[in-house]
């Protein structure tokens, strides 16, 4: 049965698919982590719309957008904002940075080094940023978006632990089909530019009623004891693997449950299952993990690793 929070994430994607052609499972991520309050990690190679994916969905959304490309020098105090001496008054006057808004996409994140990117640590935890040893609170609806491209490209920093673990999933942003990419190219043929966004036609389709009432619906989504039990196996079965170092947090676990009762109310349900977790269990896991370096030269990636795991525990009924 359609619900609230079902109806108004088709009219996103219906949308969303105004500018965006294909994507539909990064979508769909994308929209989970939104209705948990939860930030977003985009690794993918250049080009493949991460950029225009996000703006698009700030716009759809009617949130205030603000994109800071991260560069190697860059400095906390270029995301963050600054105290400028004020000539007239004779007062110092906070300069805000582009982290006081409702949705901060942090383009190419792992271009920076860990201290510009740890800058981010505290707004995306807390919702607020200490600068100059006074506190300043962040909107409430703060959410951070960052992408990146792998690791292995030159000219990157890997994100530290701490700043991978603050975000609730990890979502990769693949080529996309060759359906998909004719269809682009006929759509650039016909005149679409990603640079000219707000020519596209698209419209604001959620109001905060409408959000406050998803956030009601999700509240009351329940979950049973043996799937619960089943969600926190999956992740104290990383802490034993033999092909990690380091396997999931308890953050891990409640970054997965919150993503779970937002996957059930999408599906117009008002209980978590099984599916809801094994769905989301990679990209709410694999960016908490580290590989063992043997693991590493046989080739395995942390999404192996998973697979496997989430096949050795048994599904509840």
């Amino acid at each position: 049965m359609p619900t609230q929070t079902s109806q108004l994430a088709e009219t996103v994607r219906a949308e969303l698919h105004k500018a965006i052609i294909g994507l539909d499972e990064v979508i769909a991520h994308l929209l989970v982590a939104l209705l948990a309050r939860g930030h977003v990690l985009l690794e993918g190679v250049p080009g493949t719309a991460k950029t225009l994916l996000v703006k698009a969905l700030a716009l759809v959304l009617g949130r205030d957008f603000r994109r800071v490309q991260l560069t190697p020098d860059l400095m906390p105090s270029d995301i963050l904002g600054t105290y400028v001496f004020d000539m007239q008054t004779g007062q110092f006057n906070l300069r805000k940075g582009p982290i006081f808004t409702s949705v901060l996409l942090a383009d190419e994140i792992n271009r920076a080094p860990a201290k510009t990117q740890s800058a981010l640590l505290e707004g995306m935890q807390e919702r607020q940023v200490t600068i100059d040893g006074v506190r300043h609170p962040l909107p409430p609806d703060f959410l951070c978006f960052a992408t990146q491209n792998p690791v292995e490209y030159e000219g990157t920093y890997p994100l530290p632990e701490a700043q991978l673990d603050r975000f609730m999933l990890k979502v990769s942003v693949d080529y996309p089909s060759e359906n998909e990419e004719l269809r682009l190219l006929w759509s650039c043929h016909q005149g679409f530019e990603a640079e000219r966004l707000d020519e596209m036609g698209l419209q604001q389709v959620a109001s905060p009623d409408s959000w406050t009432q998803c956030q009601a619906e999700i509240a009351r989504v329940t979950i049973e004891e043996d799937v619960l039990r089943y969600l926190a196996q999956i992740t104290r079965a990383t802490r034993d693997s033999p092909h990690l170092v380091l396997g999931c947090s308890p953050r891990a676990s409640v970054m997965l449950l919150r993503a779970a009762k937002v996957q059930a109310a999408l599906a117009g349900r008002t209980y978590v299952n099984p599916d809801d977790i094994k769905s989301l269990a990679l990209p709410a896991l694999r960016h908490r993990v580290i590989l063992r370096p043997e693991a590493d030269i046989e080739g395995l990636s942390a999404d192996d690793v998973l697979r496997a795991t989430l096949e050795q525990i048994p599904v509840p009924r």
